[in-house]
């Protein structure tokens, strides 16, 4: 069964948004090595509106050139949206209606990669209330943002995970793994609507 998994560059105060601004001075050959890692094991990518209406100004004009380009732009996308009818990047797919369904069938194709998450913090959260995302790999950044979009907020469900992996970079960049944790004594599930 494939997995998500969602990598993310992420403030120590829980900032997510525009990492461009704050994280390059933390980028090494080290960090480049564990975001290569996450790359390599998927083959799919799915993200959320916003994401792709980001990614998609960016990438498909990008030439082979530019780091990623051509993984970025030959990767099969999954975008989840009930408003984008038309995506115009080659290799995408939008998926609304009954997300999770569509996501669970997704997941339990065979001898296919992970599907690769970065970006879409909304759709992350969704993703982990529904007990959809398997593996989030946070590199938390010393430094304090102060403002942006958090990956976690006041609407977010209380949901145990388990520390599946954790090392500290040179930089100072933590690198942790996480994966669900099933904590029968809370009792706790149930869904949303997707994001």
């Amino acid at each position: 069964m494939r997995k998500i998994v969602a990598g993310l560059f992420i403030s120590l105060d829980g900032v997510v948004e525009a990492p461009q601004n704050w994280h390059f001075p933390y980028w090494t050959d080290e960090m480049g090595a564990i975001v290569q890692g996450q790359i390599d094991a998927s083959d799919t990518l799915l993200m959320g509106r916003g994401t792709y209406d980001e990614f998609v100004q960016f990438w498909p004009t990008a030439g082979s050139d530019v780091e990623l380009a051509d993984h970025m732009n030959g990767v099969e996308k999954i975008v989840v949206s009930n408003t984008l009818k038309n995506p115009t990047w080659q290799n995408t797919t939008v998926i609304g209606g009954d997300v999770a369904e569509r996501l669970r069938e997704l997941k339990r194709m065979s001898g296919r990669k992970n599907i690769g998450m970065s970006g879409s913090a909304g759709l992350i959260r969704w993703l982990i209330n529904n007990d959809l995302l398997d593996e989030l790999n946070l590199l938390v950044h010393p430094i304090v943002v102060g403002s942006g979009k958090r990956l976690f907020t006041d609407d977010s469900d209380r949901k145990p995970l388990t520390l599946a992996d954790s090392r500290t970079l040179k930089t100072g960049v933590v690198s942790l793994v996480y994966t669900p944790a099933t904590d029968e004594a809370t009792g706790e599930s149930g869904g949303h609507a997707a994001p």
